[in-house]
């Protein structure tokens, strides 16, 4: 019991230390976020095992992992409240060419992020050729031009 206490407990952490430090943190993995990752992945995997080190721990720790993993997804299909806090929300960072500042610090976004994504999905090259920028749940970010006149 102890084993899947434990590896509950490890999840909901993870997942609440990873909503946290933002959309933008997995979708643009540098080398530095990918040896971070390793990192907490050795330091996961010693807390769930701890001292025990036998294959049918191993087993009940990822049926719990998976079934933890199942029961969010039923909970976020049965009350979207609850999916929208724990996904997050697609976020307006740019409005008719002007960069919404509030937002871009809450997100932790820049205009050279928001600039990026334009040049690569549109072309466009300046923030007033752009209708809207928004940051998805996935961290991407979503441009749509201005119409041409």
């Amino acid at each position: 019991m102890e084993t899947v206490i434990r590896a509950l407990v490890l999840y909901v952490f993870l997942l609440i230390i990873f909503r946290v430090s933002g959309k933008r943190t997995l979708y643009e993995a540098t080398v530095f976020d990918f040896v971070l990752l390793l990192i907490i992945a050795e330091t996961a995997e010693q807390a769930l095992v701890g001292e025990d080190h036998s294959i049918m721990s191993g087993f009940v720790m990822i049926i719990t992992l998976l079934l933890a993993d199942i029961s969010l997804s039923l909970l976020k299909q049965k009350f979207k409240h609850f999916g929208k806090v724990l996904d997050g929300v697609p976020v307006i960072i740019l409005d008719d060419g002007k960069l919404l500042h509030d937002r871009l610090k809450k997100v932790r976004v820049d205009e050279a992020d928001i600039l990026e994504s334009a040049r690569e999905l549109q072309g466009l090259q300046r923030l007033d050729q752009i209708k809207y920028a928004i940051l998805e749940k996935d961290g991407k970010i979503t441009i749509i031009p201005k119409k041409e006149e």
